[in-house]
C-alpha cells in the first residue's frame, strides 16, 4: 500500500499529517522522494496553497504516480475555506475530471478540512475546557462568541474577521497563549503531538457530531491501516 499526499498548506500539513501519520498508520513509512516508494511507503508534497494546489501540484502529482506506477491512492488534502465541504469536493473532482489525468489504478482521495486545520486542532478539550480554564486575553471574548469546547469547531463562525480561517487560527492562538506555548502556521509544536491527535480521536468518539471531517481522515486512515495488516497477515 502506496499514499501519495498532495496537501495544501506549505507547512502546517506536512508537520502535523506527517506526525499524526507516525500513530493512525504506523506500518506505513515515509519516502523522501516520490520514486523511493516500494511497499508500504507514503510520500507527502505540499501544494503551495489553494488554488495553486489544483495547478501544477496535481498535473507534477499525476506526473509522478504514472511515472513509478506504485501507488494505491492520491490523497488531496485542502481547506473548505468560504465553501461548504460538498462543494469543495465536487469541485476538485470536476477538475481532475476536466483535466483527463489518467491516474491508472491509483484512487483519488478529497479530504476537506472544514474550515480548515486550525479547525480540527480547536477539538482539543484537554488543551482548552471554557468550564475549567481561566480565561484570559481575547479567550472571554471569542468565548462567549462561541465555545469551541462546548459546540462543534466545524460550524463556528468567522466573527470580526474576513474569513474564518482567519478567526480559526486567532481562536487557536489564544489557547496556546493561554498555556504558556504559541502555535503558528511554521511551528505548530503541540498540535503535531501523540496526545493532541489522541484527545482529538476522544472528542469525536464523545461527540460523533462534531469535527465529521476530521472523522473522514480518521476513517480513510482505518481502512488503509486494516488492508495492510490483512496483507502481512
Amino acid at each position: 500500500m502506496n499514499i501519495y499526499f498532495l496537501v495544501e498548506g506549505k507547512s502546517t500539513e506536512k508537520k502535523i499529517y506527517s506526525k499524526w501519520l507516525q500513530h493512525l498508520i504506523p506500518e506505513l513509512e515515509q519516502v523522501k522522494y516520490h520514486d523511493e516508494v516500494k511497499n508500504n511507503n507514503y510520500y507527502l508534497i505540499s501544494g503551495k496553497g489553494y488554488p495553486r494546489i489544483l495547478d501544477d501540484a496535481l498535473d507534477n502529482a499525476a506526473d509522478k504516480i504514472r511515472e513509478t506506477l506504485k501507488y494505491d491512492y492520491l490523497v488531496v488534502c485542502v481547506d473548505a475555506d468560504e465553501e461548504s465541504v460538498e462543494e469543495r469536493v465536487h469541485y476538485i473532482y470536476e477538475v481532475i475530471r476536466e483535466k483527463e489525468l489518467n491516474l491508472g489504478k491509483t484512487k483519488v482521495e478529497v479530504v476537506v478540512q472544514n474550515r480548515c486545520i486550525e479547525t480540527w486542532l480547536l477539538g482539543n478539550r484537554n488543551i482548552f475546557h471554557s468550564r475549567q480554564s481561566l480565561l484570559e486575553g481575547k479567550l472571554p471574548e471569542y468565548v462567549k462568541y462561541y465555545d469551541v469546547s462546548q459546540n462543534n469547531p466545524e460550524e463556528m463562525g468567522k466573527y470580526n474577521e474576513k474569513n474564518h480561517a482567519d478567526f480559526h487560527l486567532k481562536y487557536l492562538q489564544e489557547i496556546f497563549r493561554s498555556k504558556n506555548t504559541a502555535y503558528t502556521k511554521k511551528y505548530p509544536r503541540d498540535a503535531a503531538k501523540k496526545y493532541y491527535l489522541e484527545q482529538l480521536q476522544k472528542r469525536v468518539q464523545e461527540n460523533p457530531d462534531d469535527l465529521k471531517t476530521f472523522q473522514v481522515f480518521l476513517k480513510f486512515c482505518e481502512i488503509v491501516r486494516n488492508n495492510i495488516i490483512h496483507n502481512i497477515e
